[in-house]
């Protein structure tokens, strides 16, 4: 009996798809390096099934690839040719919203923008936000430790999630579905597979922290002259606003081609910096005078030249529309996003310095940049003008990763490693945590079956 067969028994031939079954979508993540389908996409809808699926598939020696809503940009969730997928997208649900213990318990294929609605209807706000909440996943925001818009008041996936299931290499279980937030009981399994990208066994399900849900929400788009100001501005905010959630830095390049491009108009005259800052709040007068104030303040003092406040929830999303910058992909030939991590006071010199490289490289090309900045994150767009082949992917990513080395920053801020990120990890990390990593690896993941070729 194949593999294939002994899978379709144990769990139906419905959970198990293979040849011409099994569809486009599964080839690759949004990164579109994917270049073959999966031997066969297995569709679990218990954590039994998932369970009983790798227990075959590691008596086998049989290689696997977790897939969820397949939004990631770095290969991670790419199969390379033999591999089976487990997808989870039919392992979905909110199993429990607790508000006296702020949690939400929840399956890992489930939508984060559904988990997110779920807990508003509950009164509670569910911190971890990402511009692909539409359609990613709870399970691979877990294993991708996503950071998203909101980071600078919630924190990374990581600081938001209490407990796991997890599925390990041989089929075995471990449910850590803690509800608290002390539990001093020896090592936090959990954080072994917060971000390892699905390599050291798969998630399930999840405990998440929820917070309540603010009534009021302020946001302004400020025009400022230099980085230098964005970074005092950064810190005047930090001080001066208790509830400041989002603070979005995008550089001229970046808003020019966005703005023109949604045909939104911002300010009469163009700034070398847009900066969108927001805060929750109560929804009352003086929340918005003391928001007002602080835009004020910073105005007398010239850390900003203009600033405009959103009057609605239409007009903050004009704002947001800019910086998501949703027709870039569609508009700019074989466009590259990068995502970097830098000290937060050298991120202007690392973006003057990466653009002057890449245009030196590749004249004419279209080079811009935005980040969440208080979290250190900075996000390069990058199209050379036409089809980049291997070579020009390869050049982008040696200058931009040469750089960020350069600037002691990492060469990952929130996209992961997966596979086009592998060759520059000795950037970040040292031979000796590398070493470490793979020590783990080898302990969890015997056989090298999870993920294999992704991360380390």
């Amino acid at each position: 009996m194949s593999i294939i067969d002994e899978l379709q028994t144990a769990l139906g031939p419905d959970r198990v798809l293979d040849g011409a079954a099994i569809g486009e979508r599964y080839r690759s993540d949004e990164s579109l390096t994917g270049r073959v389908l999966p031997l066969a996409v297995i569709r679990p809808r218990s954590v039994d099934e998932v369970s009983a699926a790798l227990r075959i598939c590691h008596a086998h020696g049989q290689p696997v690839v977790p897939q969820g809503g397949l939004t990631g940009l770095a290969g991670g969730a790419n199969a390379a040719g033999g591999e089976v997928a487990i997808s989870l997208e039919n392992l979905s649900g909110i199993e429990e919203i607790d508000t006296a213990a702020g949690t939400m318990t929840v399956k890992a294929g489930t939508v984060l923008e559904t988990a997110q609605i779920a807990a508003a209807d509950a009164g509670m706000l569910l911190p971890i936000d990402l511009g692909a909440r539409g359609s990613c996943q709870i399970g691979g925001t877990i294993s991708t430790n996503a950071g998203g818009i909101r980071v600078i008041r919630h924190g990374v996936t990581r600081d938001n999630v209490l407990g796991l299931e997890v599925v390990l290499a041989d089929g075995s279980v471990l449910s850590m579905l803690n509800k608290m937030t002390k539990n001093n009981t020896g090592y936090d399994l959990r954080q072994f597979f917060i971000g390892a990208e699905g390599t050291l066994g798969i998630v399930t399900r999840a405990v998440l922290k929820l917070k309540p849900l603010m009534p009021g929400r302020r946001t302004a788009l400020a025009a400022l002259e230099d980085y230098e100001a964005v970074v005092r501005l950064l810190g005047k905010a930090q001080r001066e606003l208790a509830a400041l959630s989002a603070f979005e830095a995008m550089w001229q390049s970046y808003v020019g081609f966005n703005a023109r491009a949604a045909g939104v108009k911002l300010f009469d005259a163009d700034h070398p910096f847009l900066v969108i800052i927001e805060q929750d709040d109560d929804g009352s007068d003086a929340a918005r005078e003391r928001f007002e104030a602080f835009l004020g303040e910073a105005l007398e003092a010239e850390l900003i030249v203009d600033a405009l406040i959103a009057q609605s929830e239409k007009e903050a999303q004009r704002f947001w529309s800019v910086r998501e910058g949703h027709l870039m992909g569609q508009l700019l030939p074989s466009l590259v996003n990068l995502d970097v991590s830098l000290p937060i006071g050298e991120i202007g010199r690392y973006a003057e310095a990466c653009e002057a490289a890449l245009l030196q490289r590749f004249p004419g090309a279209h080079v811009s940049f935005f980040g969440h900045i208080g979290d250190s994150n900075l996000h390069v767009a990058i199209s050379i003008g036409g089809a980049a082949s291997e070579d020009d992917l390869h050049a982008i990513d040696e200058i931009a990763y040469g750089l960020v080395q350069r600037f002691n920053g990492s060469i990952s801020a929130e996209h992961g490693i997966g596979t086009l990120k592998r060759p520059y990890l000795d950037r970040s990390r040292s031979p000796e945590e590398l070493a470490a990593m793979r020590r783990i690896k080898q302990a969890l993941d015997p056989k090298g079956i999870l993920n294999p070729g992704k991360v380390i």
